[in-house]
């Protein structure tokens, strides 16, 4: 089994969202007219997994299509003040699928941790593929309250139908309950919620090494160990408890921890770095 960490392009964001600051909506105004821009922007990775029961694919990476005028609402205030993507055409995931010699066929399964734009902007890749999603996450992208809330599922495939992630497997660690998404269980999606109420994550094990693919649980592992939500999560607090589910998780086994926007995380995979805890 192999992993690979697919880097579709980079988002700039504010350093208020990247380290949430205020309370209630005051933390979103300050992400919306913080004036500090984290530099260099952000990358945007997606993940896949070679398991001898198909290719998966988790996450799908942001569209070079967010170049084109017009392919963001112009009246949505986070998209206008708050967000710049760079995003090539080479970069997407499909793209770059392609130059691996993997295809559309050859995915099994897409999981999406969440619905924003940088993790389902290339859903368009994989008309073969079952895509799961949990579907309260999916239900939040609906109507004008979804596209306040960021979502763009006007942008999503006439044909997106998402198979909901059913959390049978029991519990797994810290976490009261999971899914199975192999018959071995060396792949399992674990509930994460905070960045947004639904979120997921999934955890790839091999050789006893737990491989965290932890969408946006946290923008760096460095806020991870200090436990610092970020500035759109709707609650913070519910983020908190959720990053201290993973520390727990990951103090009681080897954890390589591996969110979407850390630009470090790349380097993890490839070295083996898990998480280690100062005394």
């Amino acid at each position: 089994m192999k992993i690979h960490a697919i880097q579709t392009g980079t988002v700039a964001i504010k350093k208020n969202q990247l380290i949430g600051k205020g309370a209630g909506a005051r933390r979103l105004v300050n992400v919306l007219f913080g004036r500090e821009w984290v530099q260099p922007p952000v990358p945007i990775y997606a993940w896949v997994i070679e398991h001898e029961e198909g290719v998966i694919v988790v996450d799908t990476g942001e569209t070079a299509r967010t170049s084109e005028v017009g392919y963001f609402p112009r009246w949505h205030p986070y998209y206008n003040l708050a967000v710049r993507f760079q995003v090539k055409p080479e970069q997407e995931i499909g793209a770059q699928l392609k130059q691996m010699g993997i295809y559309s066929k050859d995915v099994t399964k897409v999981i999406l941790t969440h619905m924003h734009t940088d993790h389902a902007g290339r859903l368009h890749d994989f008309p073969d593929s079952a895509i799961h999603v949990n579907m309260p996450e999916y239900k939040r992208t609906h109507g004008f309250r979804g596209q306040i809330d960021g979502y763009l599922s006007h942008r999503f495939p006439n044909w997106f139908s998402p198979q909901p992630i059913e959390f049978d497997g029991g519990a797994f660690g810290a976490f009261d309950k999971s899914w199975n998404v192999t018959a071995k269980g060396d792949v399992k999606v674990v509930p994460t919620p905070g960045h947004t109420p639904a979120h997921v994550s999934v955890i790839v094990t091999s050789e006893d090494v737990h491989y965290f693919l932890a969408g946006d649980t946290s923008y760096t592992e460095e806020n991870l160990l200090r436990k610092i939500p970020d500035g759109v999560s709707p609650n913070p607090n519910q983020a908190v408890d959720t990053m201290q589910h993973i520390l727990s998780f990951a103090k009681q086994r080897l954890t390589i921890y591996l969110p979407s926007h850390d630009p470090n995380s790349e380097l993890r995979l490839k070295n083996k770095a898990t998480l280690s805890f100062s005394e």
